[in-house]
């Protein structure tokens, strides 16, 4: 009989039905630190996680652990080259936010492209009201029919985004990189990309080879009048080089649903920032309840695969 650990349920704001096959299910909230983390699993033969870590120390006291099935696409939190080398299949959710995460980068795209904080704002303190006419200007508005989109990978939710930025009239590019690529792509020079787009949209994994992938050298390429969207993962962007670019207005924004360390803790350089030209919301663009059913629909899918003899979705 399986023993399955589902460490994080309060993460998935969803129905889960229960696998259909022989099992006891345990679960468990919040995040737990490694020492807990090892306890909570030591039964395990399937541990279905978030963003739980569980390293190569942490998995070597889990001798029975066939599985982990991680309910998100992201899977930095696992050792993936600790699990191949013990024999434990990780699978991960694909595809489940191609509408949501497109959606929720695209509210930030347009909300800083009318400057929309701004304005808000400005009606709060009252400018409106002492106006002398009927429409109070002073904030840049700026339309995204005719600029152009630039998006760092092309996985499903990259192509959502690029759906959306063709819906609205956007020239879209997608920036070249090391394989695995999707077919029927057209790319263009990952610099070429930074210095045409007015929208640079980020839909990557984490990774060491992605890691800091937009750094000084890169906001320095694009366009002062640029706006940087982060809704995949915050360790893609140089923080404190991003921070400095907004102040020296050297980017027109940013908009960002992730950060490096999460939650965040004191020090993080972009939780000082008071602009109204840039938006930071606390990574609920994946959360969109239809995406989180989907979701939870493809998890048990995931581990009813693997019990079954035909794992899916595997990363290892």
């Amino acid at each position: 009989m399986e023993e399955i650990v589902f460490l994080e349920r309060d993460s998935l704001d969803a129905e889960l039905r229960r696998p259909a096959f022989a099992h006891s299910w345990r679960e468990h909230t919040g995040i737990p630190g490694p020492e807990e983390t090892a306890r909570l699993l030591e039964p395990a033969t399937i541990a279905i996680v978030n963003k739980t870590p569980l390293r190569a120390a942490t998995l070597a006291r889990l001798p029975r652990l066939r599985m982990i099935a991680v309910a998100a696409t992201g899977t930095d939190n696992v050792d993936i080259a600790a699990c191949r080398g013990r024999g434990i299949v990780v699978s991960n959710v694909r595809g489940y936010a191609e509408h949501t995460v497109p959606e929720h980068a695209f509210c930030l795209i347009l909300a800083l492209r009318r400057s929309l904080l701004a304005y808000r704002e400005d009606v709060k303190r009252g400018r409106w009201q002492q106006a002398e006419r009927f429409c109070l200007s002073g904030h840049p508005i700026r339309d995204l029919h005719g600029a152009t989109l630039g998006i760092f990978g092309e996985g499903s939710i990259g192509q959502g985004v690029a759906r959306l930025g063709r819906a609205f009239g956007m020239e879209v590019l997608f920036a070249d990189h090391a394989p695995p690529k999707a077919p029927d792509v057209k790319f263009t020079p990952a610099d070429e990309v930074l210095a045409r787009s007015d929208v640079i949209s980020l839909h990557l994994p984490l990774t060491p080879q992605t890691r800091n992938l937009i750094g000084a050298p890169e906001l320095a390429r694009m366009k002062p009048g640029a706006l940087l969207i982060n809704t995949a993962r915050g360790g893609l962007v140089d923080e404190r080089a991003l921070a400095h670019a907004l102040r020296a207005g050297t980017l027109a924004g940013a908009g960002f649903d992730v950060l490096s360390v999460e939650p965040p803790r004191d020090g993080n350089p972009l939780l000082e920032l008071d602009m109204p030209n840039f938006i930071l919301t606390p990574h609920v663009a994946w959360s969109g309840k239809q995406a989180m059913q989907a979701l939870a629909d493809q998890l048990m899918d995931n581990v009813e695969s693997f019990v079954r003899g035909a794992p899916r979705n595997v990363v290892s």
